[in-house]
């Protein structure tokens, strides 16, 4: 018999977690430009579609059915085969499959959206589907499967509580990769073209979080009520940080997109270890995930490679210090069905950590460089530059998002 409370917790996070890809496109639409907002949102509006029909053909079984101490799953469940509305998850987490499965659809869906605003104004909607759909099978399917679908990472005792390694390096290491591959905009601006927006889709993204961490421990106990306050706690450091260093650093003003980004950075941060540390760990990883966000954003600048949307200083660096810092500071006496960090005595956790995040990372680089040249070959990748000048709204869509004059 279902647990009505948890069912209810579970489709409420579920709900939180879906609510974070029109927060995404919101947060990326107004930093983009004025030409290019709506190109830019609907990625993630499409990444909702489209990834939603993968997950029913063969997504979600190839990420969670069979497989055990492999690479990928089966196709046992394709089509949500042999799943009832009345099927339990399991034993003792007593609420419908099926929920389960809306709400791992929820990481699919926002894991490559978040890749979009790496290559904004640059890349061709054709191009962009493609990228889409073998992304999500070749990079995030294999990945899911091996930490949370008790594949081989699993089975080796690596630990992603919400999607540090599964959603945030392979999406930021994959967005490099896109920037590189992609080079410079022709046409850059400087400011965000919509500063309230930004705002709005970050308070949707934070709202959503605390379903994307607390929802993750799947029951509802006190690793749950952990995850959430450190949730909180992270980002809300991590903003005061990533202000104050601009406050006092550079460039010595407190800037509304700064404390933006910054709560970002800590809310990546904490992904990987939201349910596995205690308040005072996550409110030093949200200071420390400001801090090194900050300082890779800088060296993106200086490096000059042009991530316009900033995706891997904030989302693919704050995945990787999550799970290295989460391989330091991890403890049992929060959550036993964790582990103990190097803190605490753990030095083989913290090399499994510190390997599985490195592969992750190589990997998703690597194999979002070849795909995109691969798929160069079929059809073109960068816009030209008479569509960057033109803007791709009118180009690729043949609407505005408001009036340019």
């Amino acid at each position: 018999m279902f647990d009505t409370g948890l069912t209810a917790f579970m489709l409420l996070a579920t709900s939180l977690v879906m609510l974070m890809t029109p927060g995404l496109a919101f947060f990326y639409g107004g930093l983009a430009c004025k030409k290019n907002i709506l190109n830019v949102m609907i990625q993630s509006f499409v990444s909702m579609g489209w990834t939603s029909v993968l997950w029913f053909a063969f997504g979600y079984s190839l990420c969670f059915s069979g497989g055990e101490g492999q690479i990928i799953g089966n196709l046992d469940k394709a089509f949500y085969h042999g799943v009832s509305p009345d099927t339990l998850f399991s034993p003792d987490k007593r609420f419908p499959e099926i929920v389960f499965i809306a709400y791992q659809m929820m990481f699919a869906i926002i894991t490559p959206a978040l890749i979009t605003g790496a290559f904004a104004n640059r890349i061709t909607f054709k191009a962009f589907f493609i990228f889409l759909t073998f992304w999500q099978i070749l990079v995030y399917y294999p990945f899911a499967h091996m930490i949370w679908g008790n594949g081989l990472l699993a089975k080796w005792g690596v630990l992603d509580f919400a999607g540090g390694i599964v959603v945030h390096a392979t999406a930021g290491f994959a967005a490099l990769a896109s920037v590189i591959f992609v080079g410079e905009r022709r046409v850059k601006h400087e400011r965000p073209n919509n500063l309230p927006l930004v705002a709005i889709g970050t308070a949707l993204l934070w709202f959503g979080w605390y379903g994307f961490n607390a929802g993750s421990e799947l029951q509802v106990n006190s690793v749950t009520a952990l995850s959430f306050v450190n949730t909180d706690l992270s980002a809300s450091v991590a903003a005061i940080t990533w202000l104050a260093i601009e406050w006092f650093i550079e460039p010595k003003r407190p800037t509304f997109v700064g404390l933006l980004t910054g709560s970002v950075a800590g809310l990546a941060t904490i992904t990987p270890a939201a349910g596995y540390v205690t308040y005072p760990m996550a409110f030093l990883i949200g200071i420390l995930g400001a801090i090194v966000c900050y300082w890779a954003v800088k060296l993106k600048n200086r490096m000059g490679w042009d991530d316009a949307l900033d995706v891997w200083g904030v989302h693919g660096i704050g995945g990787v210090a999550g799970t290295i810092l989460l391989g330091v500071f991890a403890t049992k006496a929060v959550n036993p069905s964790g582990a103990d960090g190097l803190l605490f005595g753990g030095t083989s956790f913290f090399f499994k950590e510190f390997l599985a995040v490195t592969v992750t990372s190589v990997y998703a680089y690597l194999f979002t460089y070849l795909m995109l040249m691969l798929i160069n070959k079929i059809t073109r990748v960068k816009v030209t530059a008479e569509e960057e000048e033109q803007g791709l709204d009118f180009v690729y869509h043949g609407e505005i998002a408001r009036d340019l004059e």
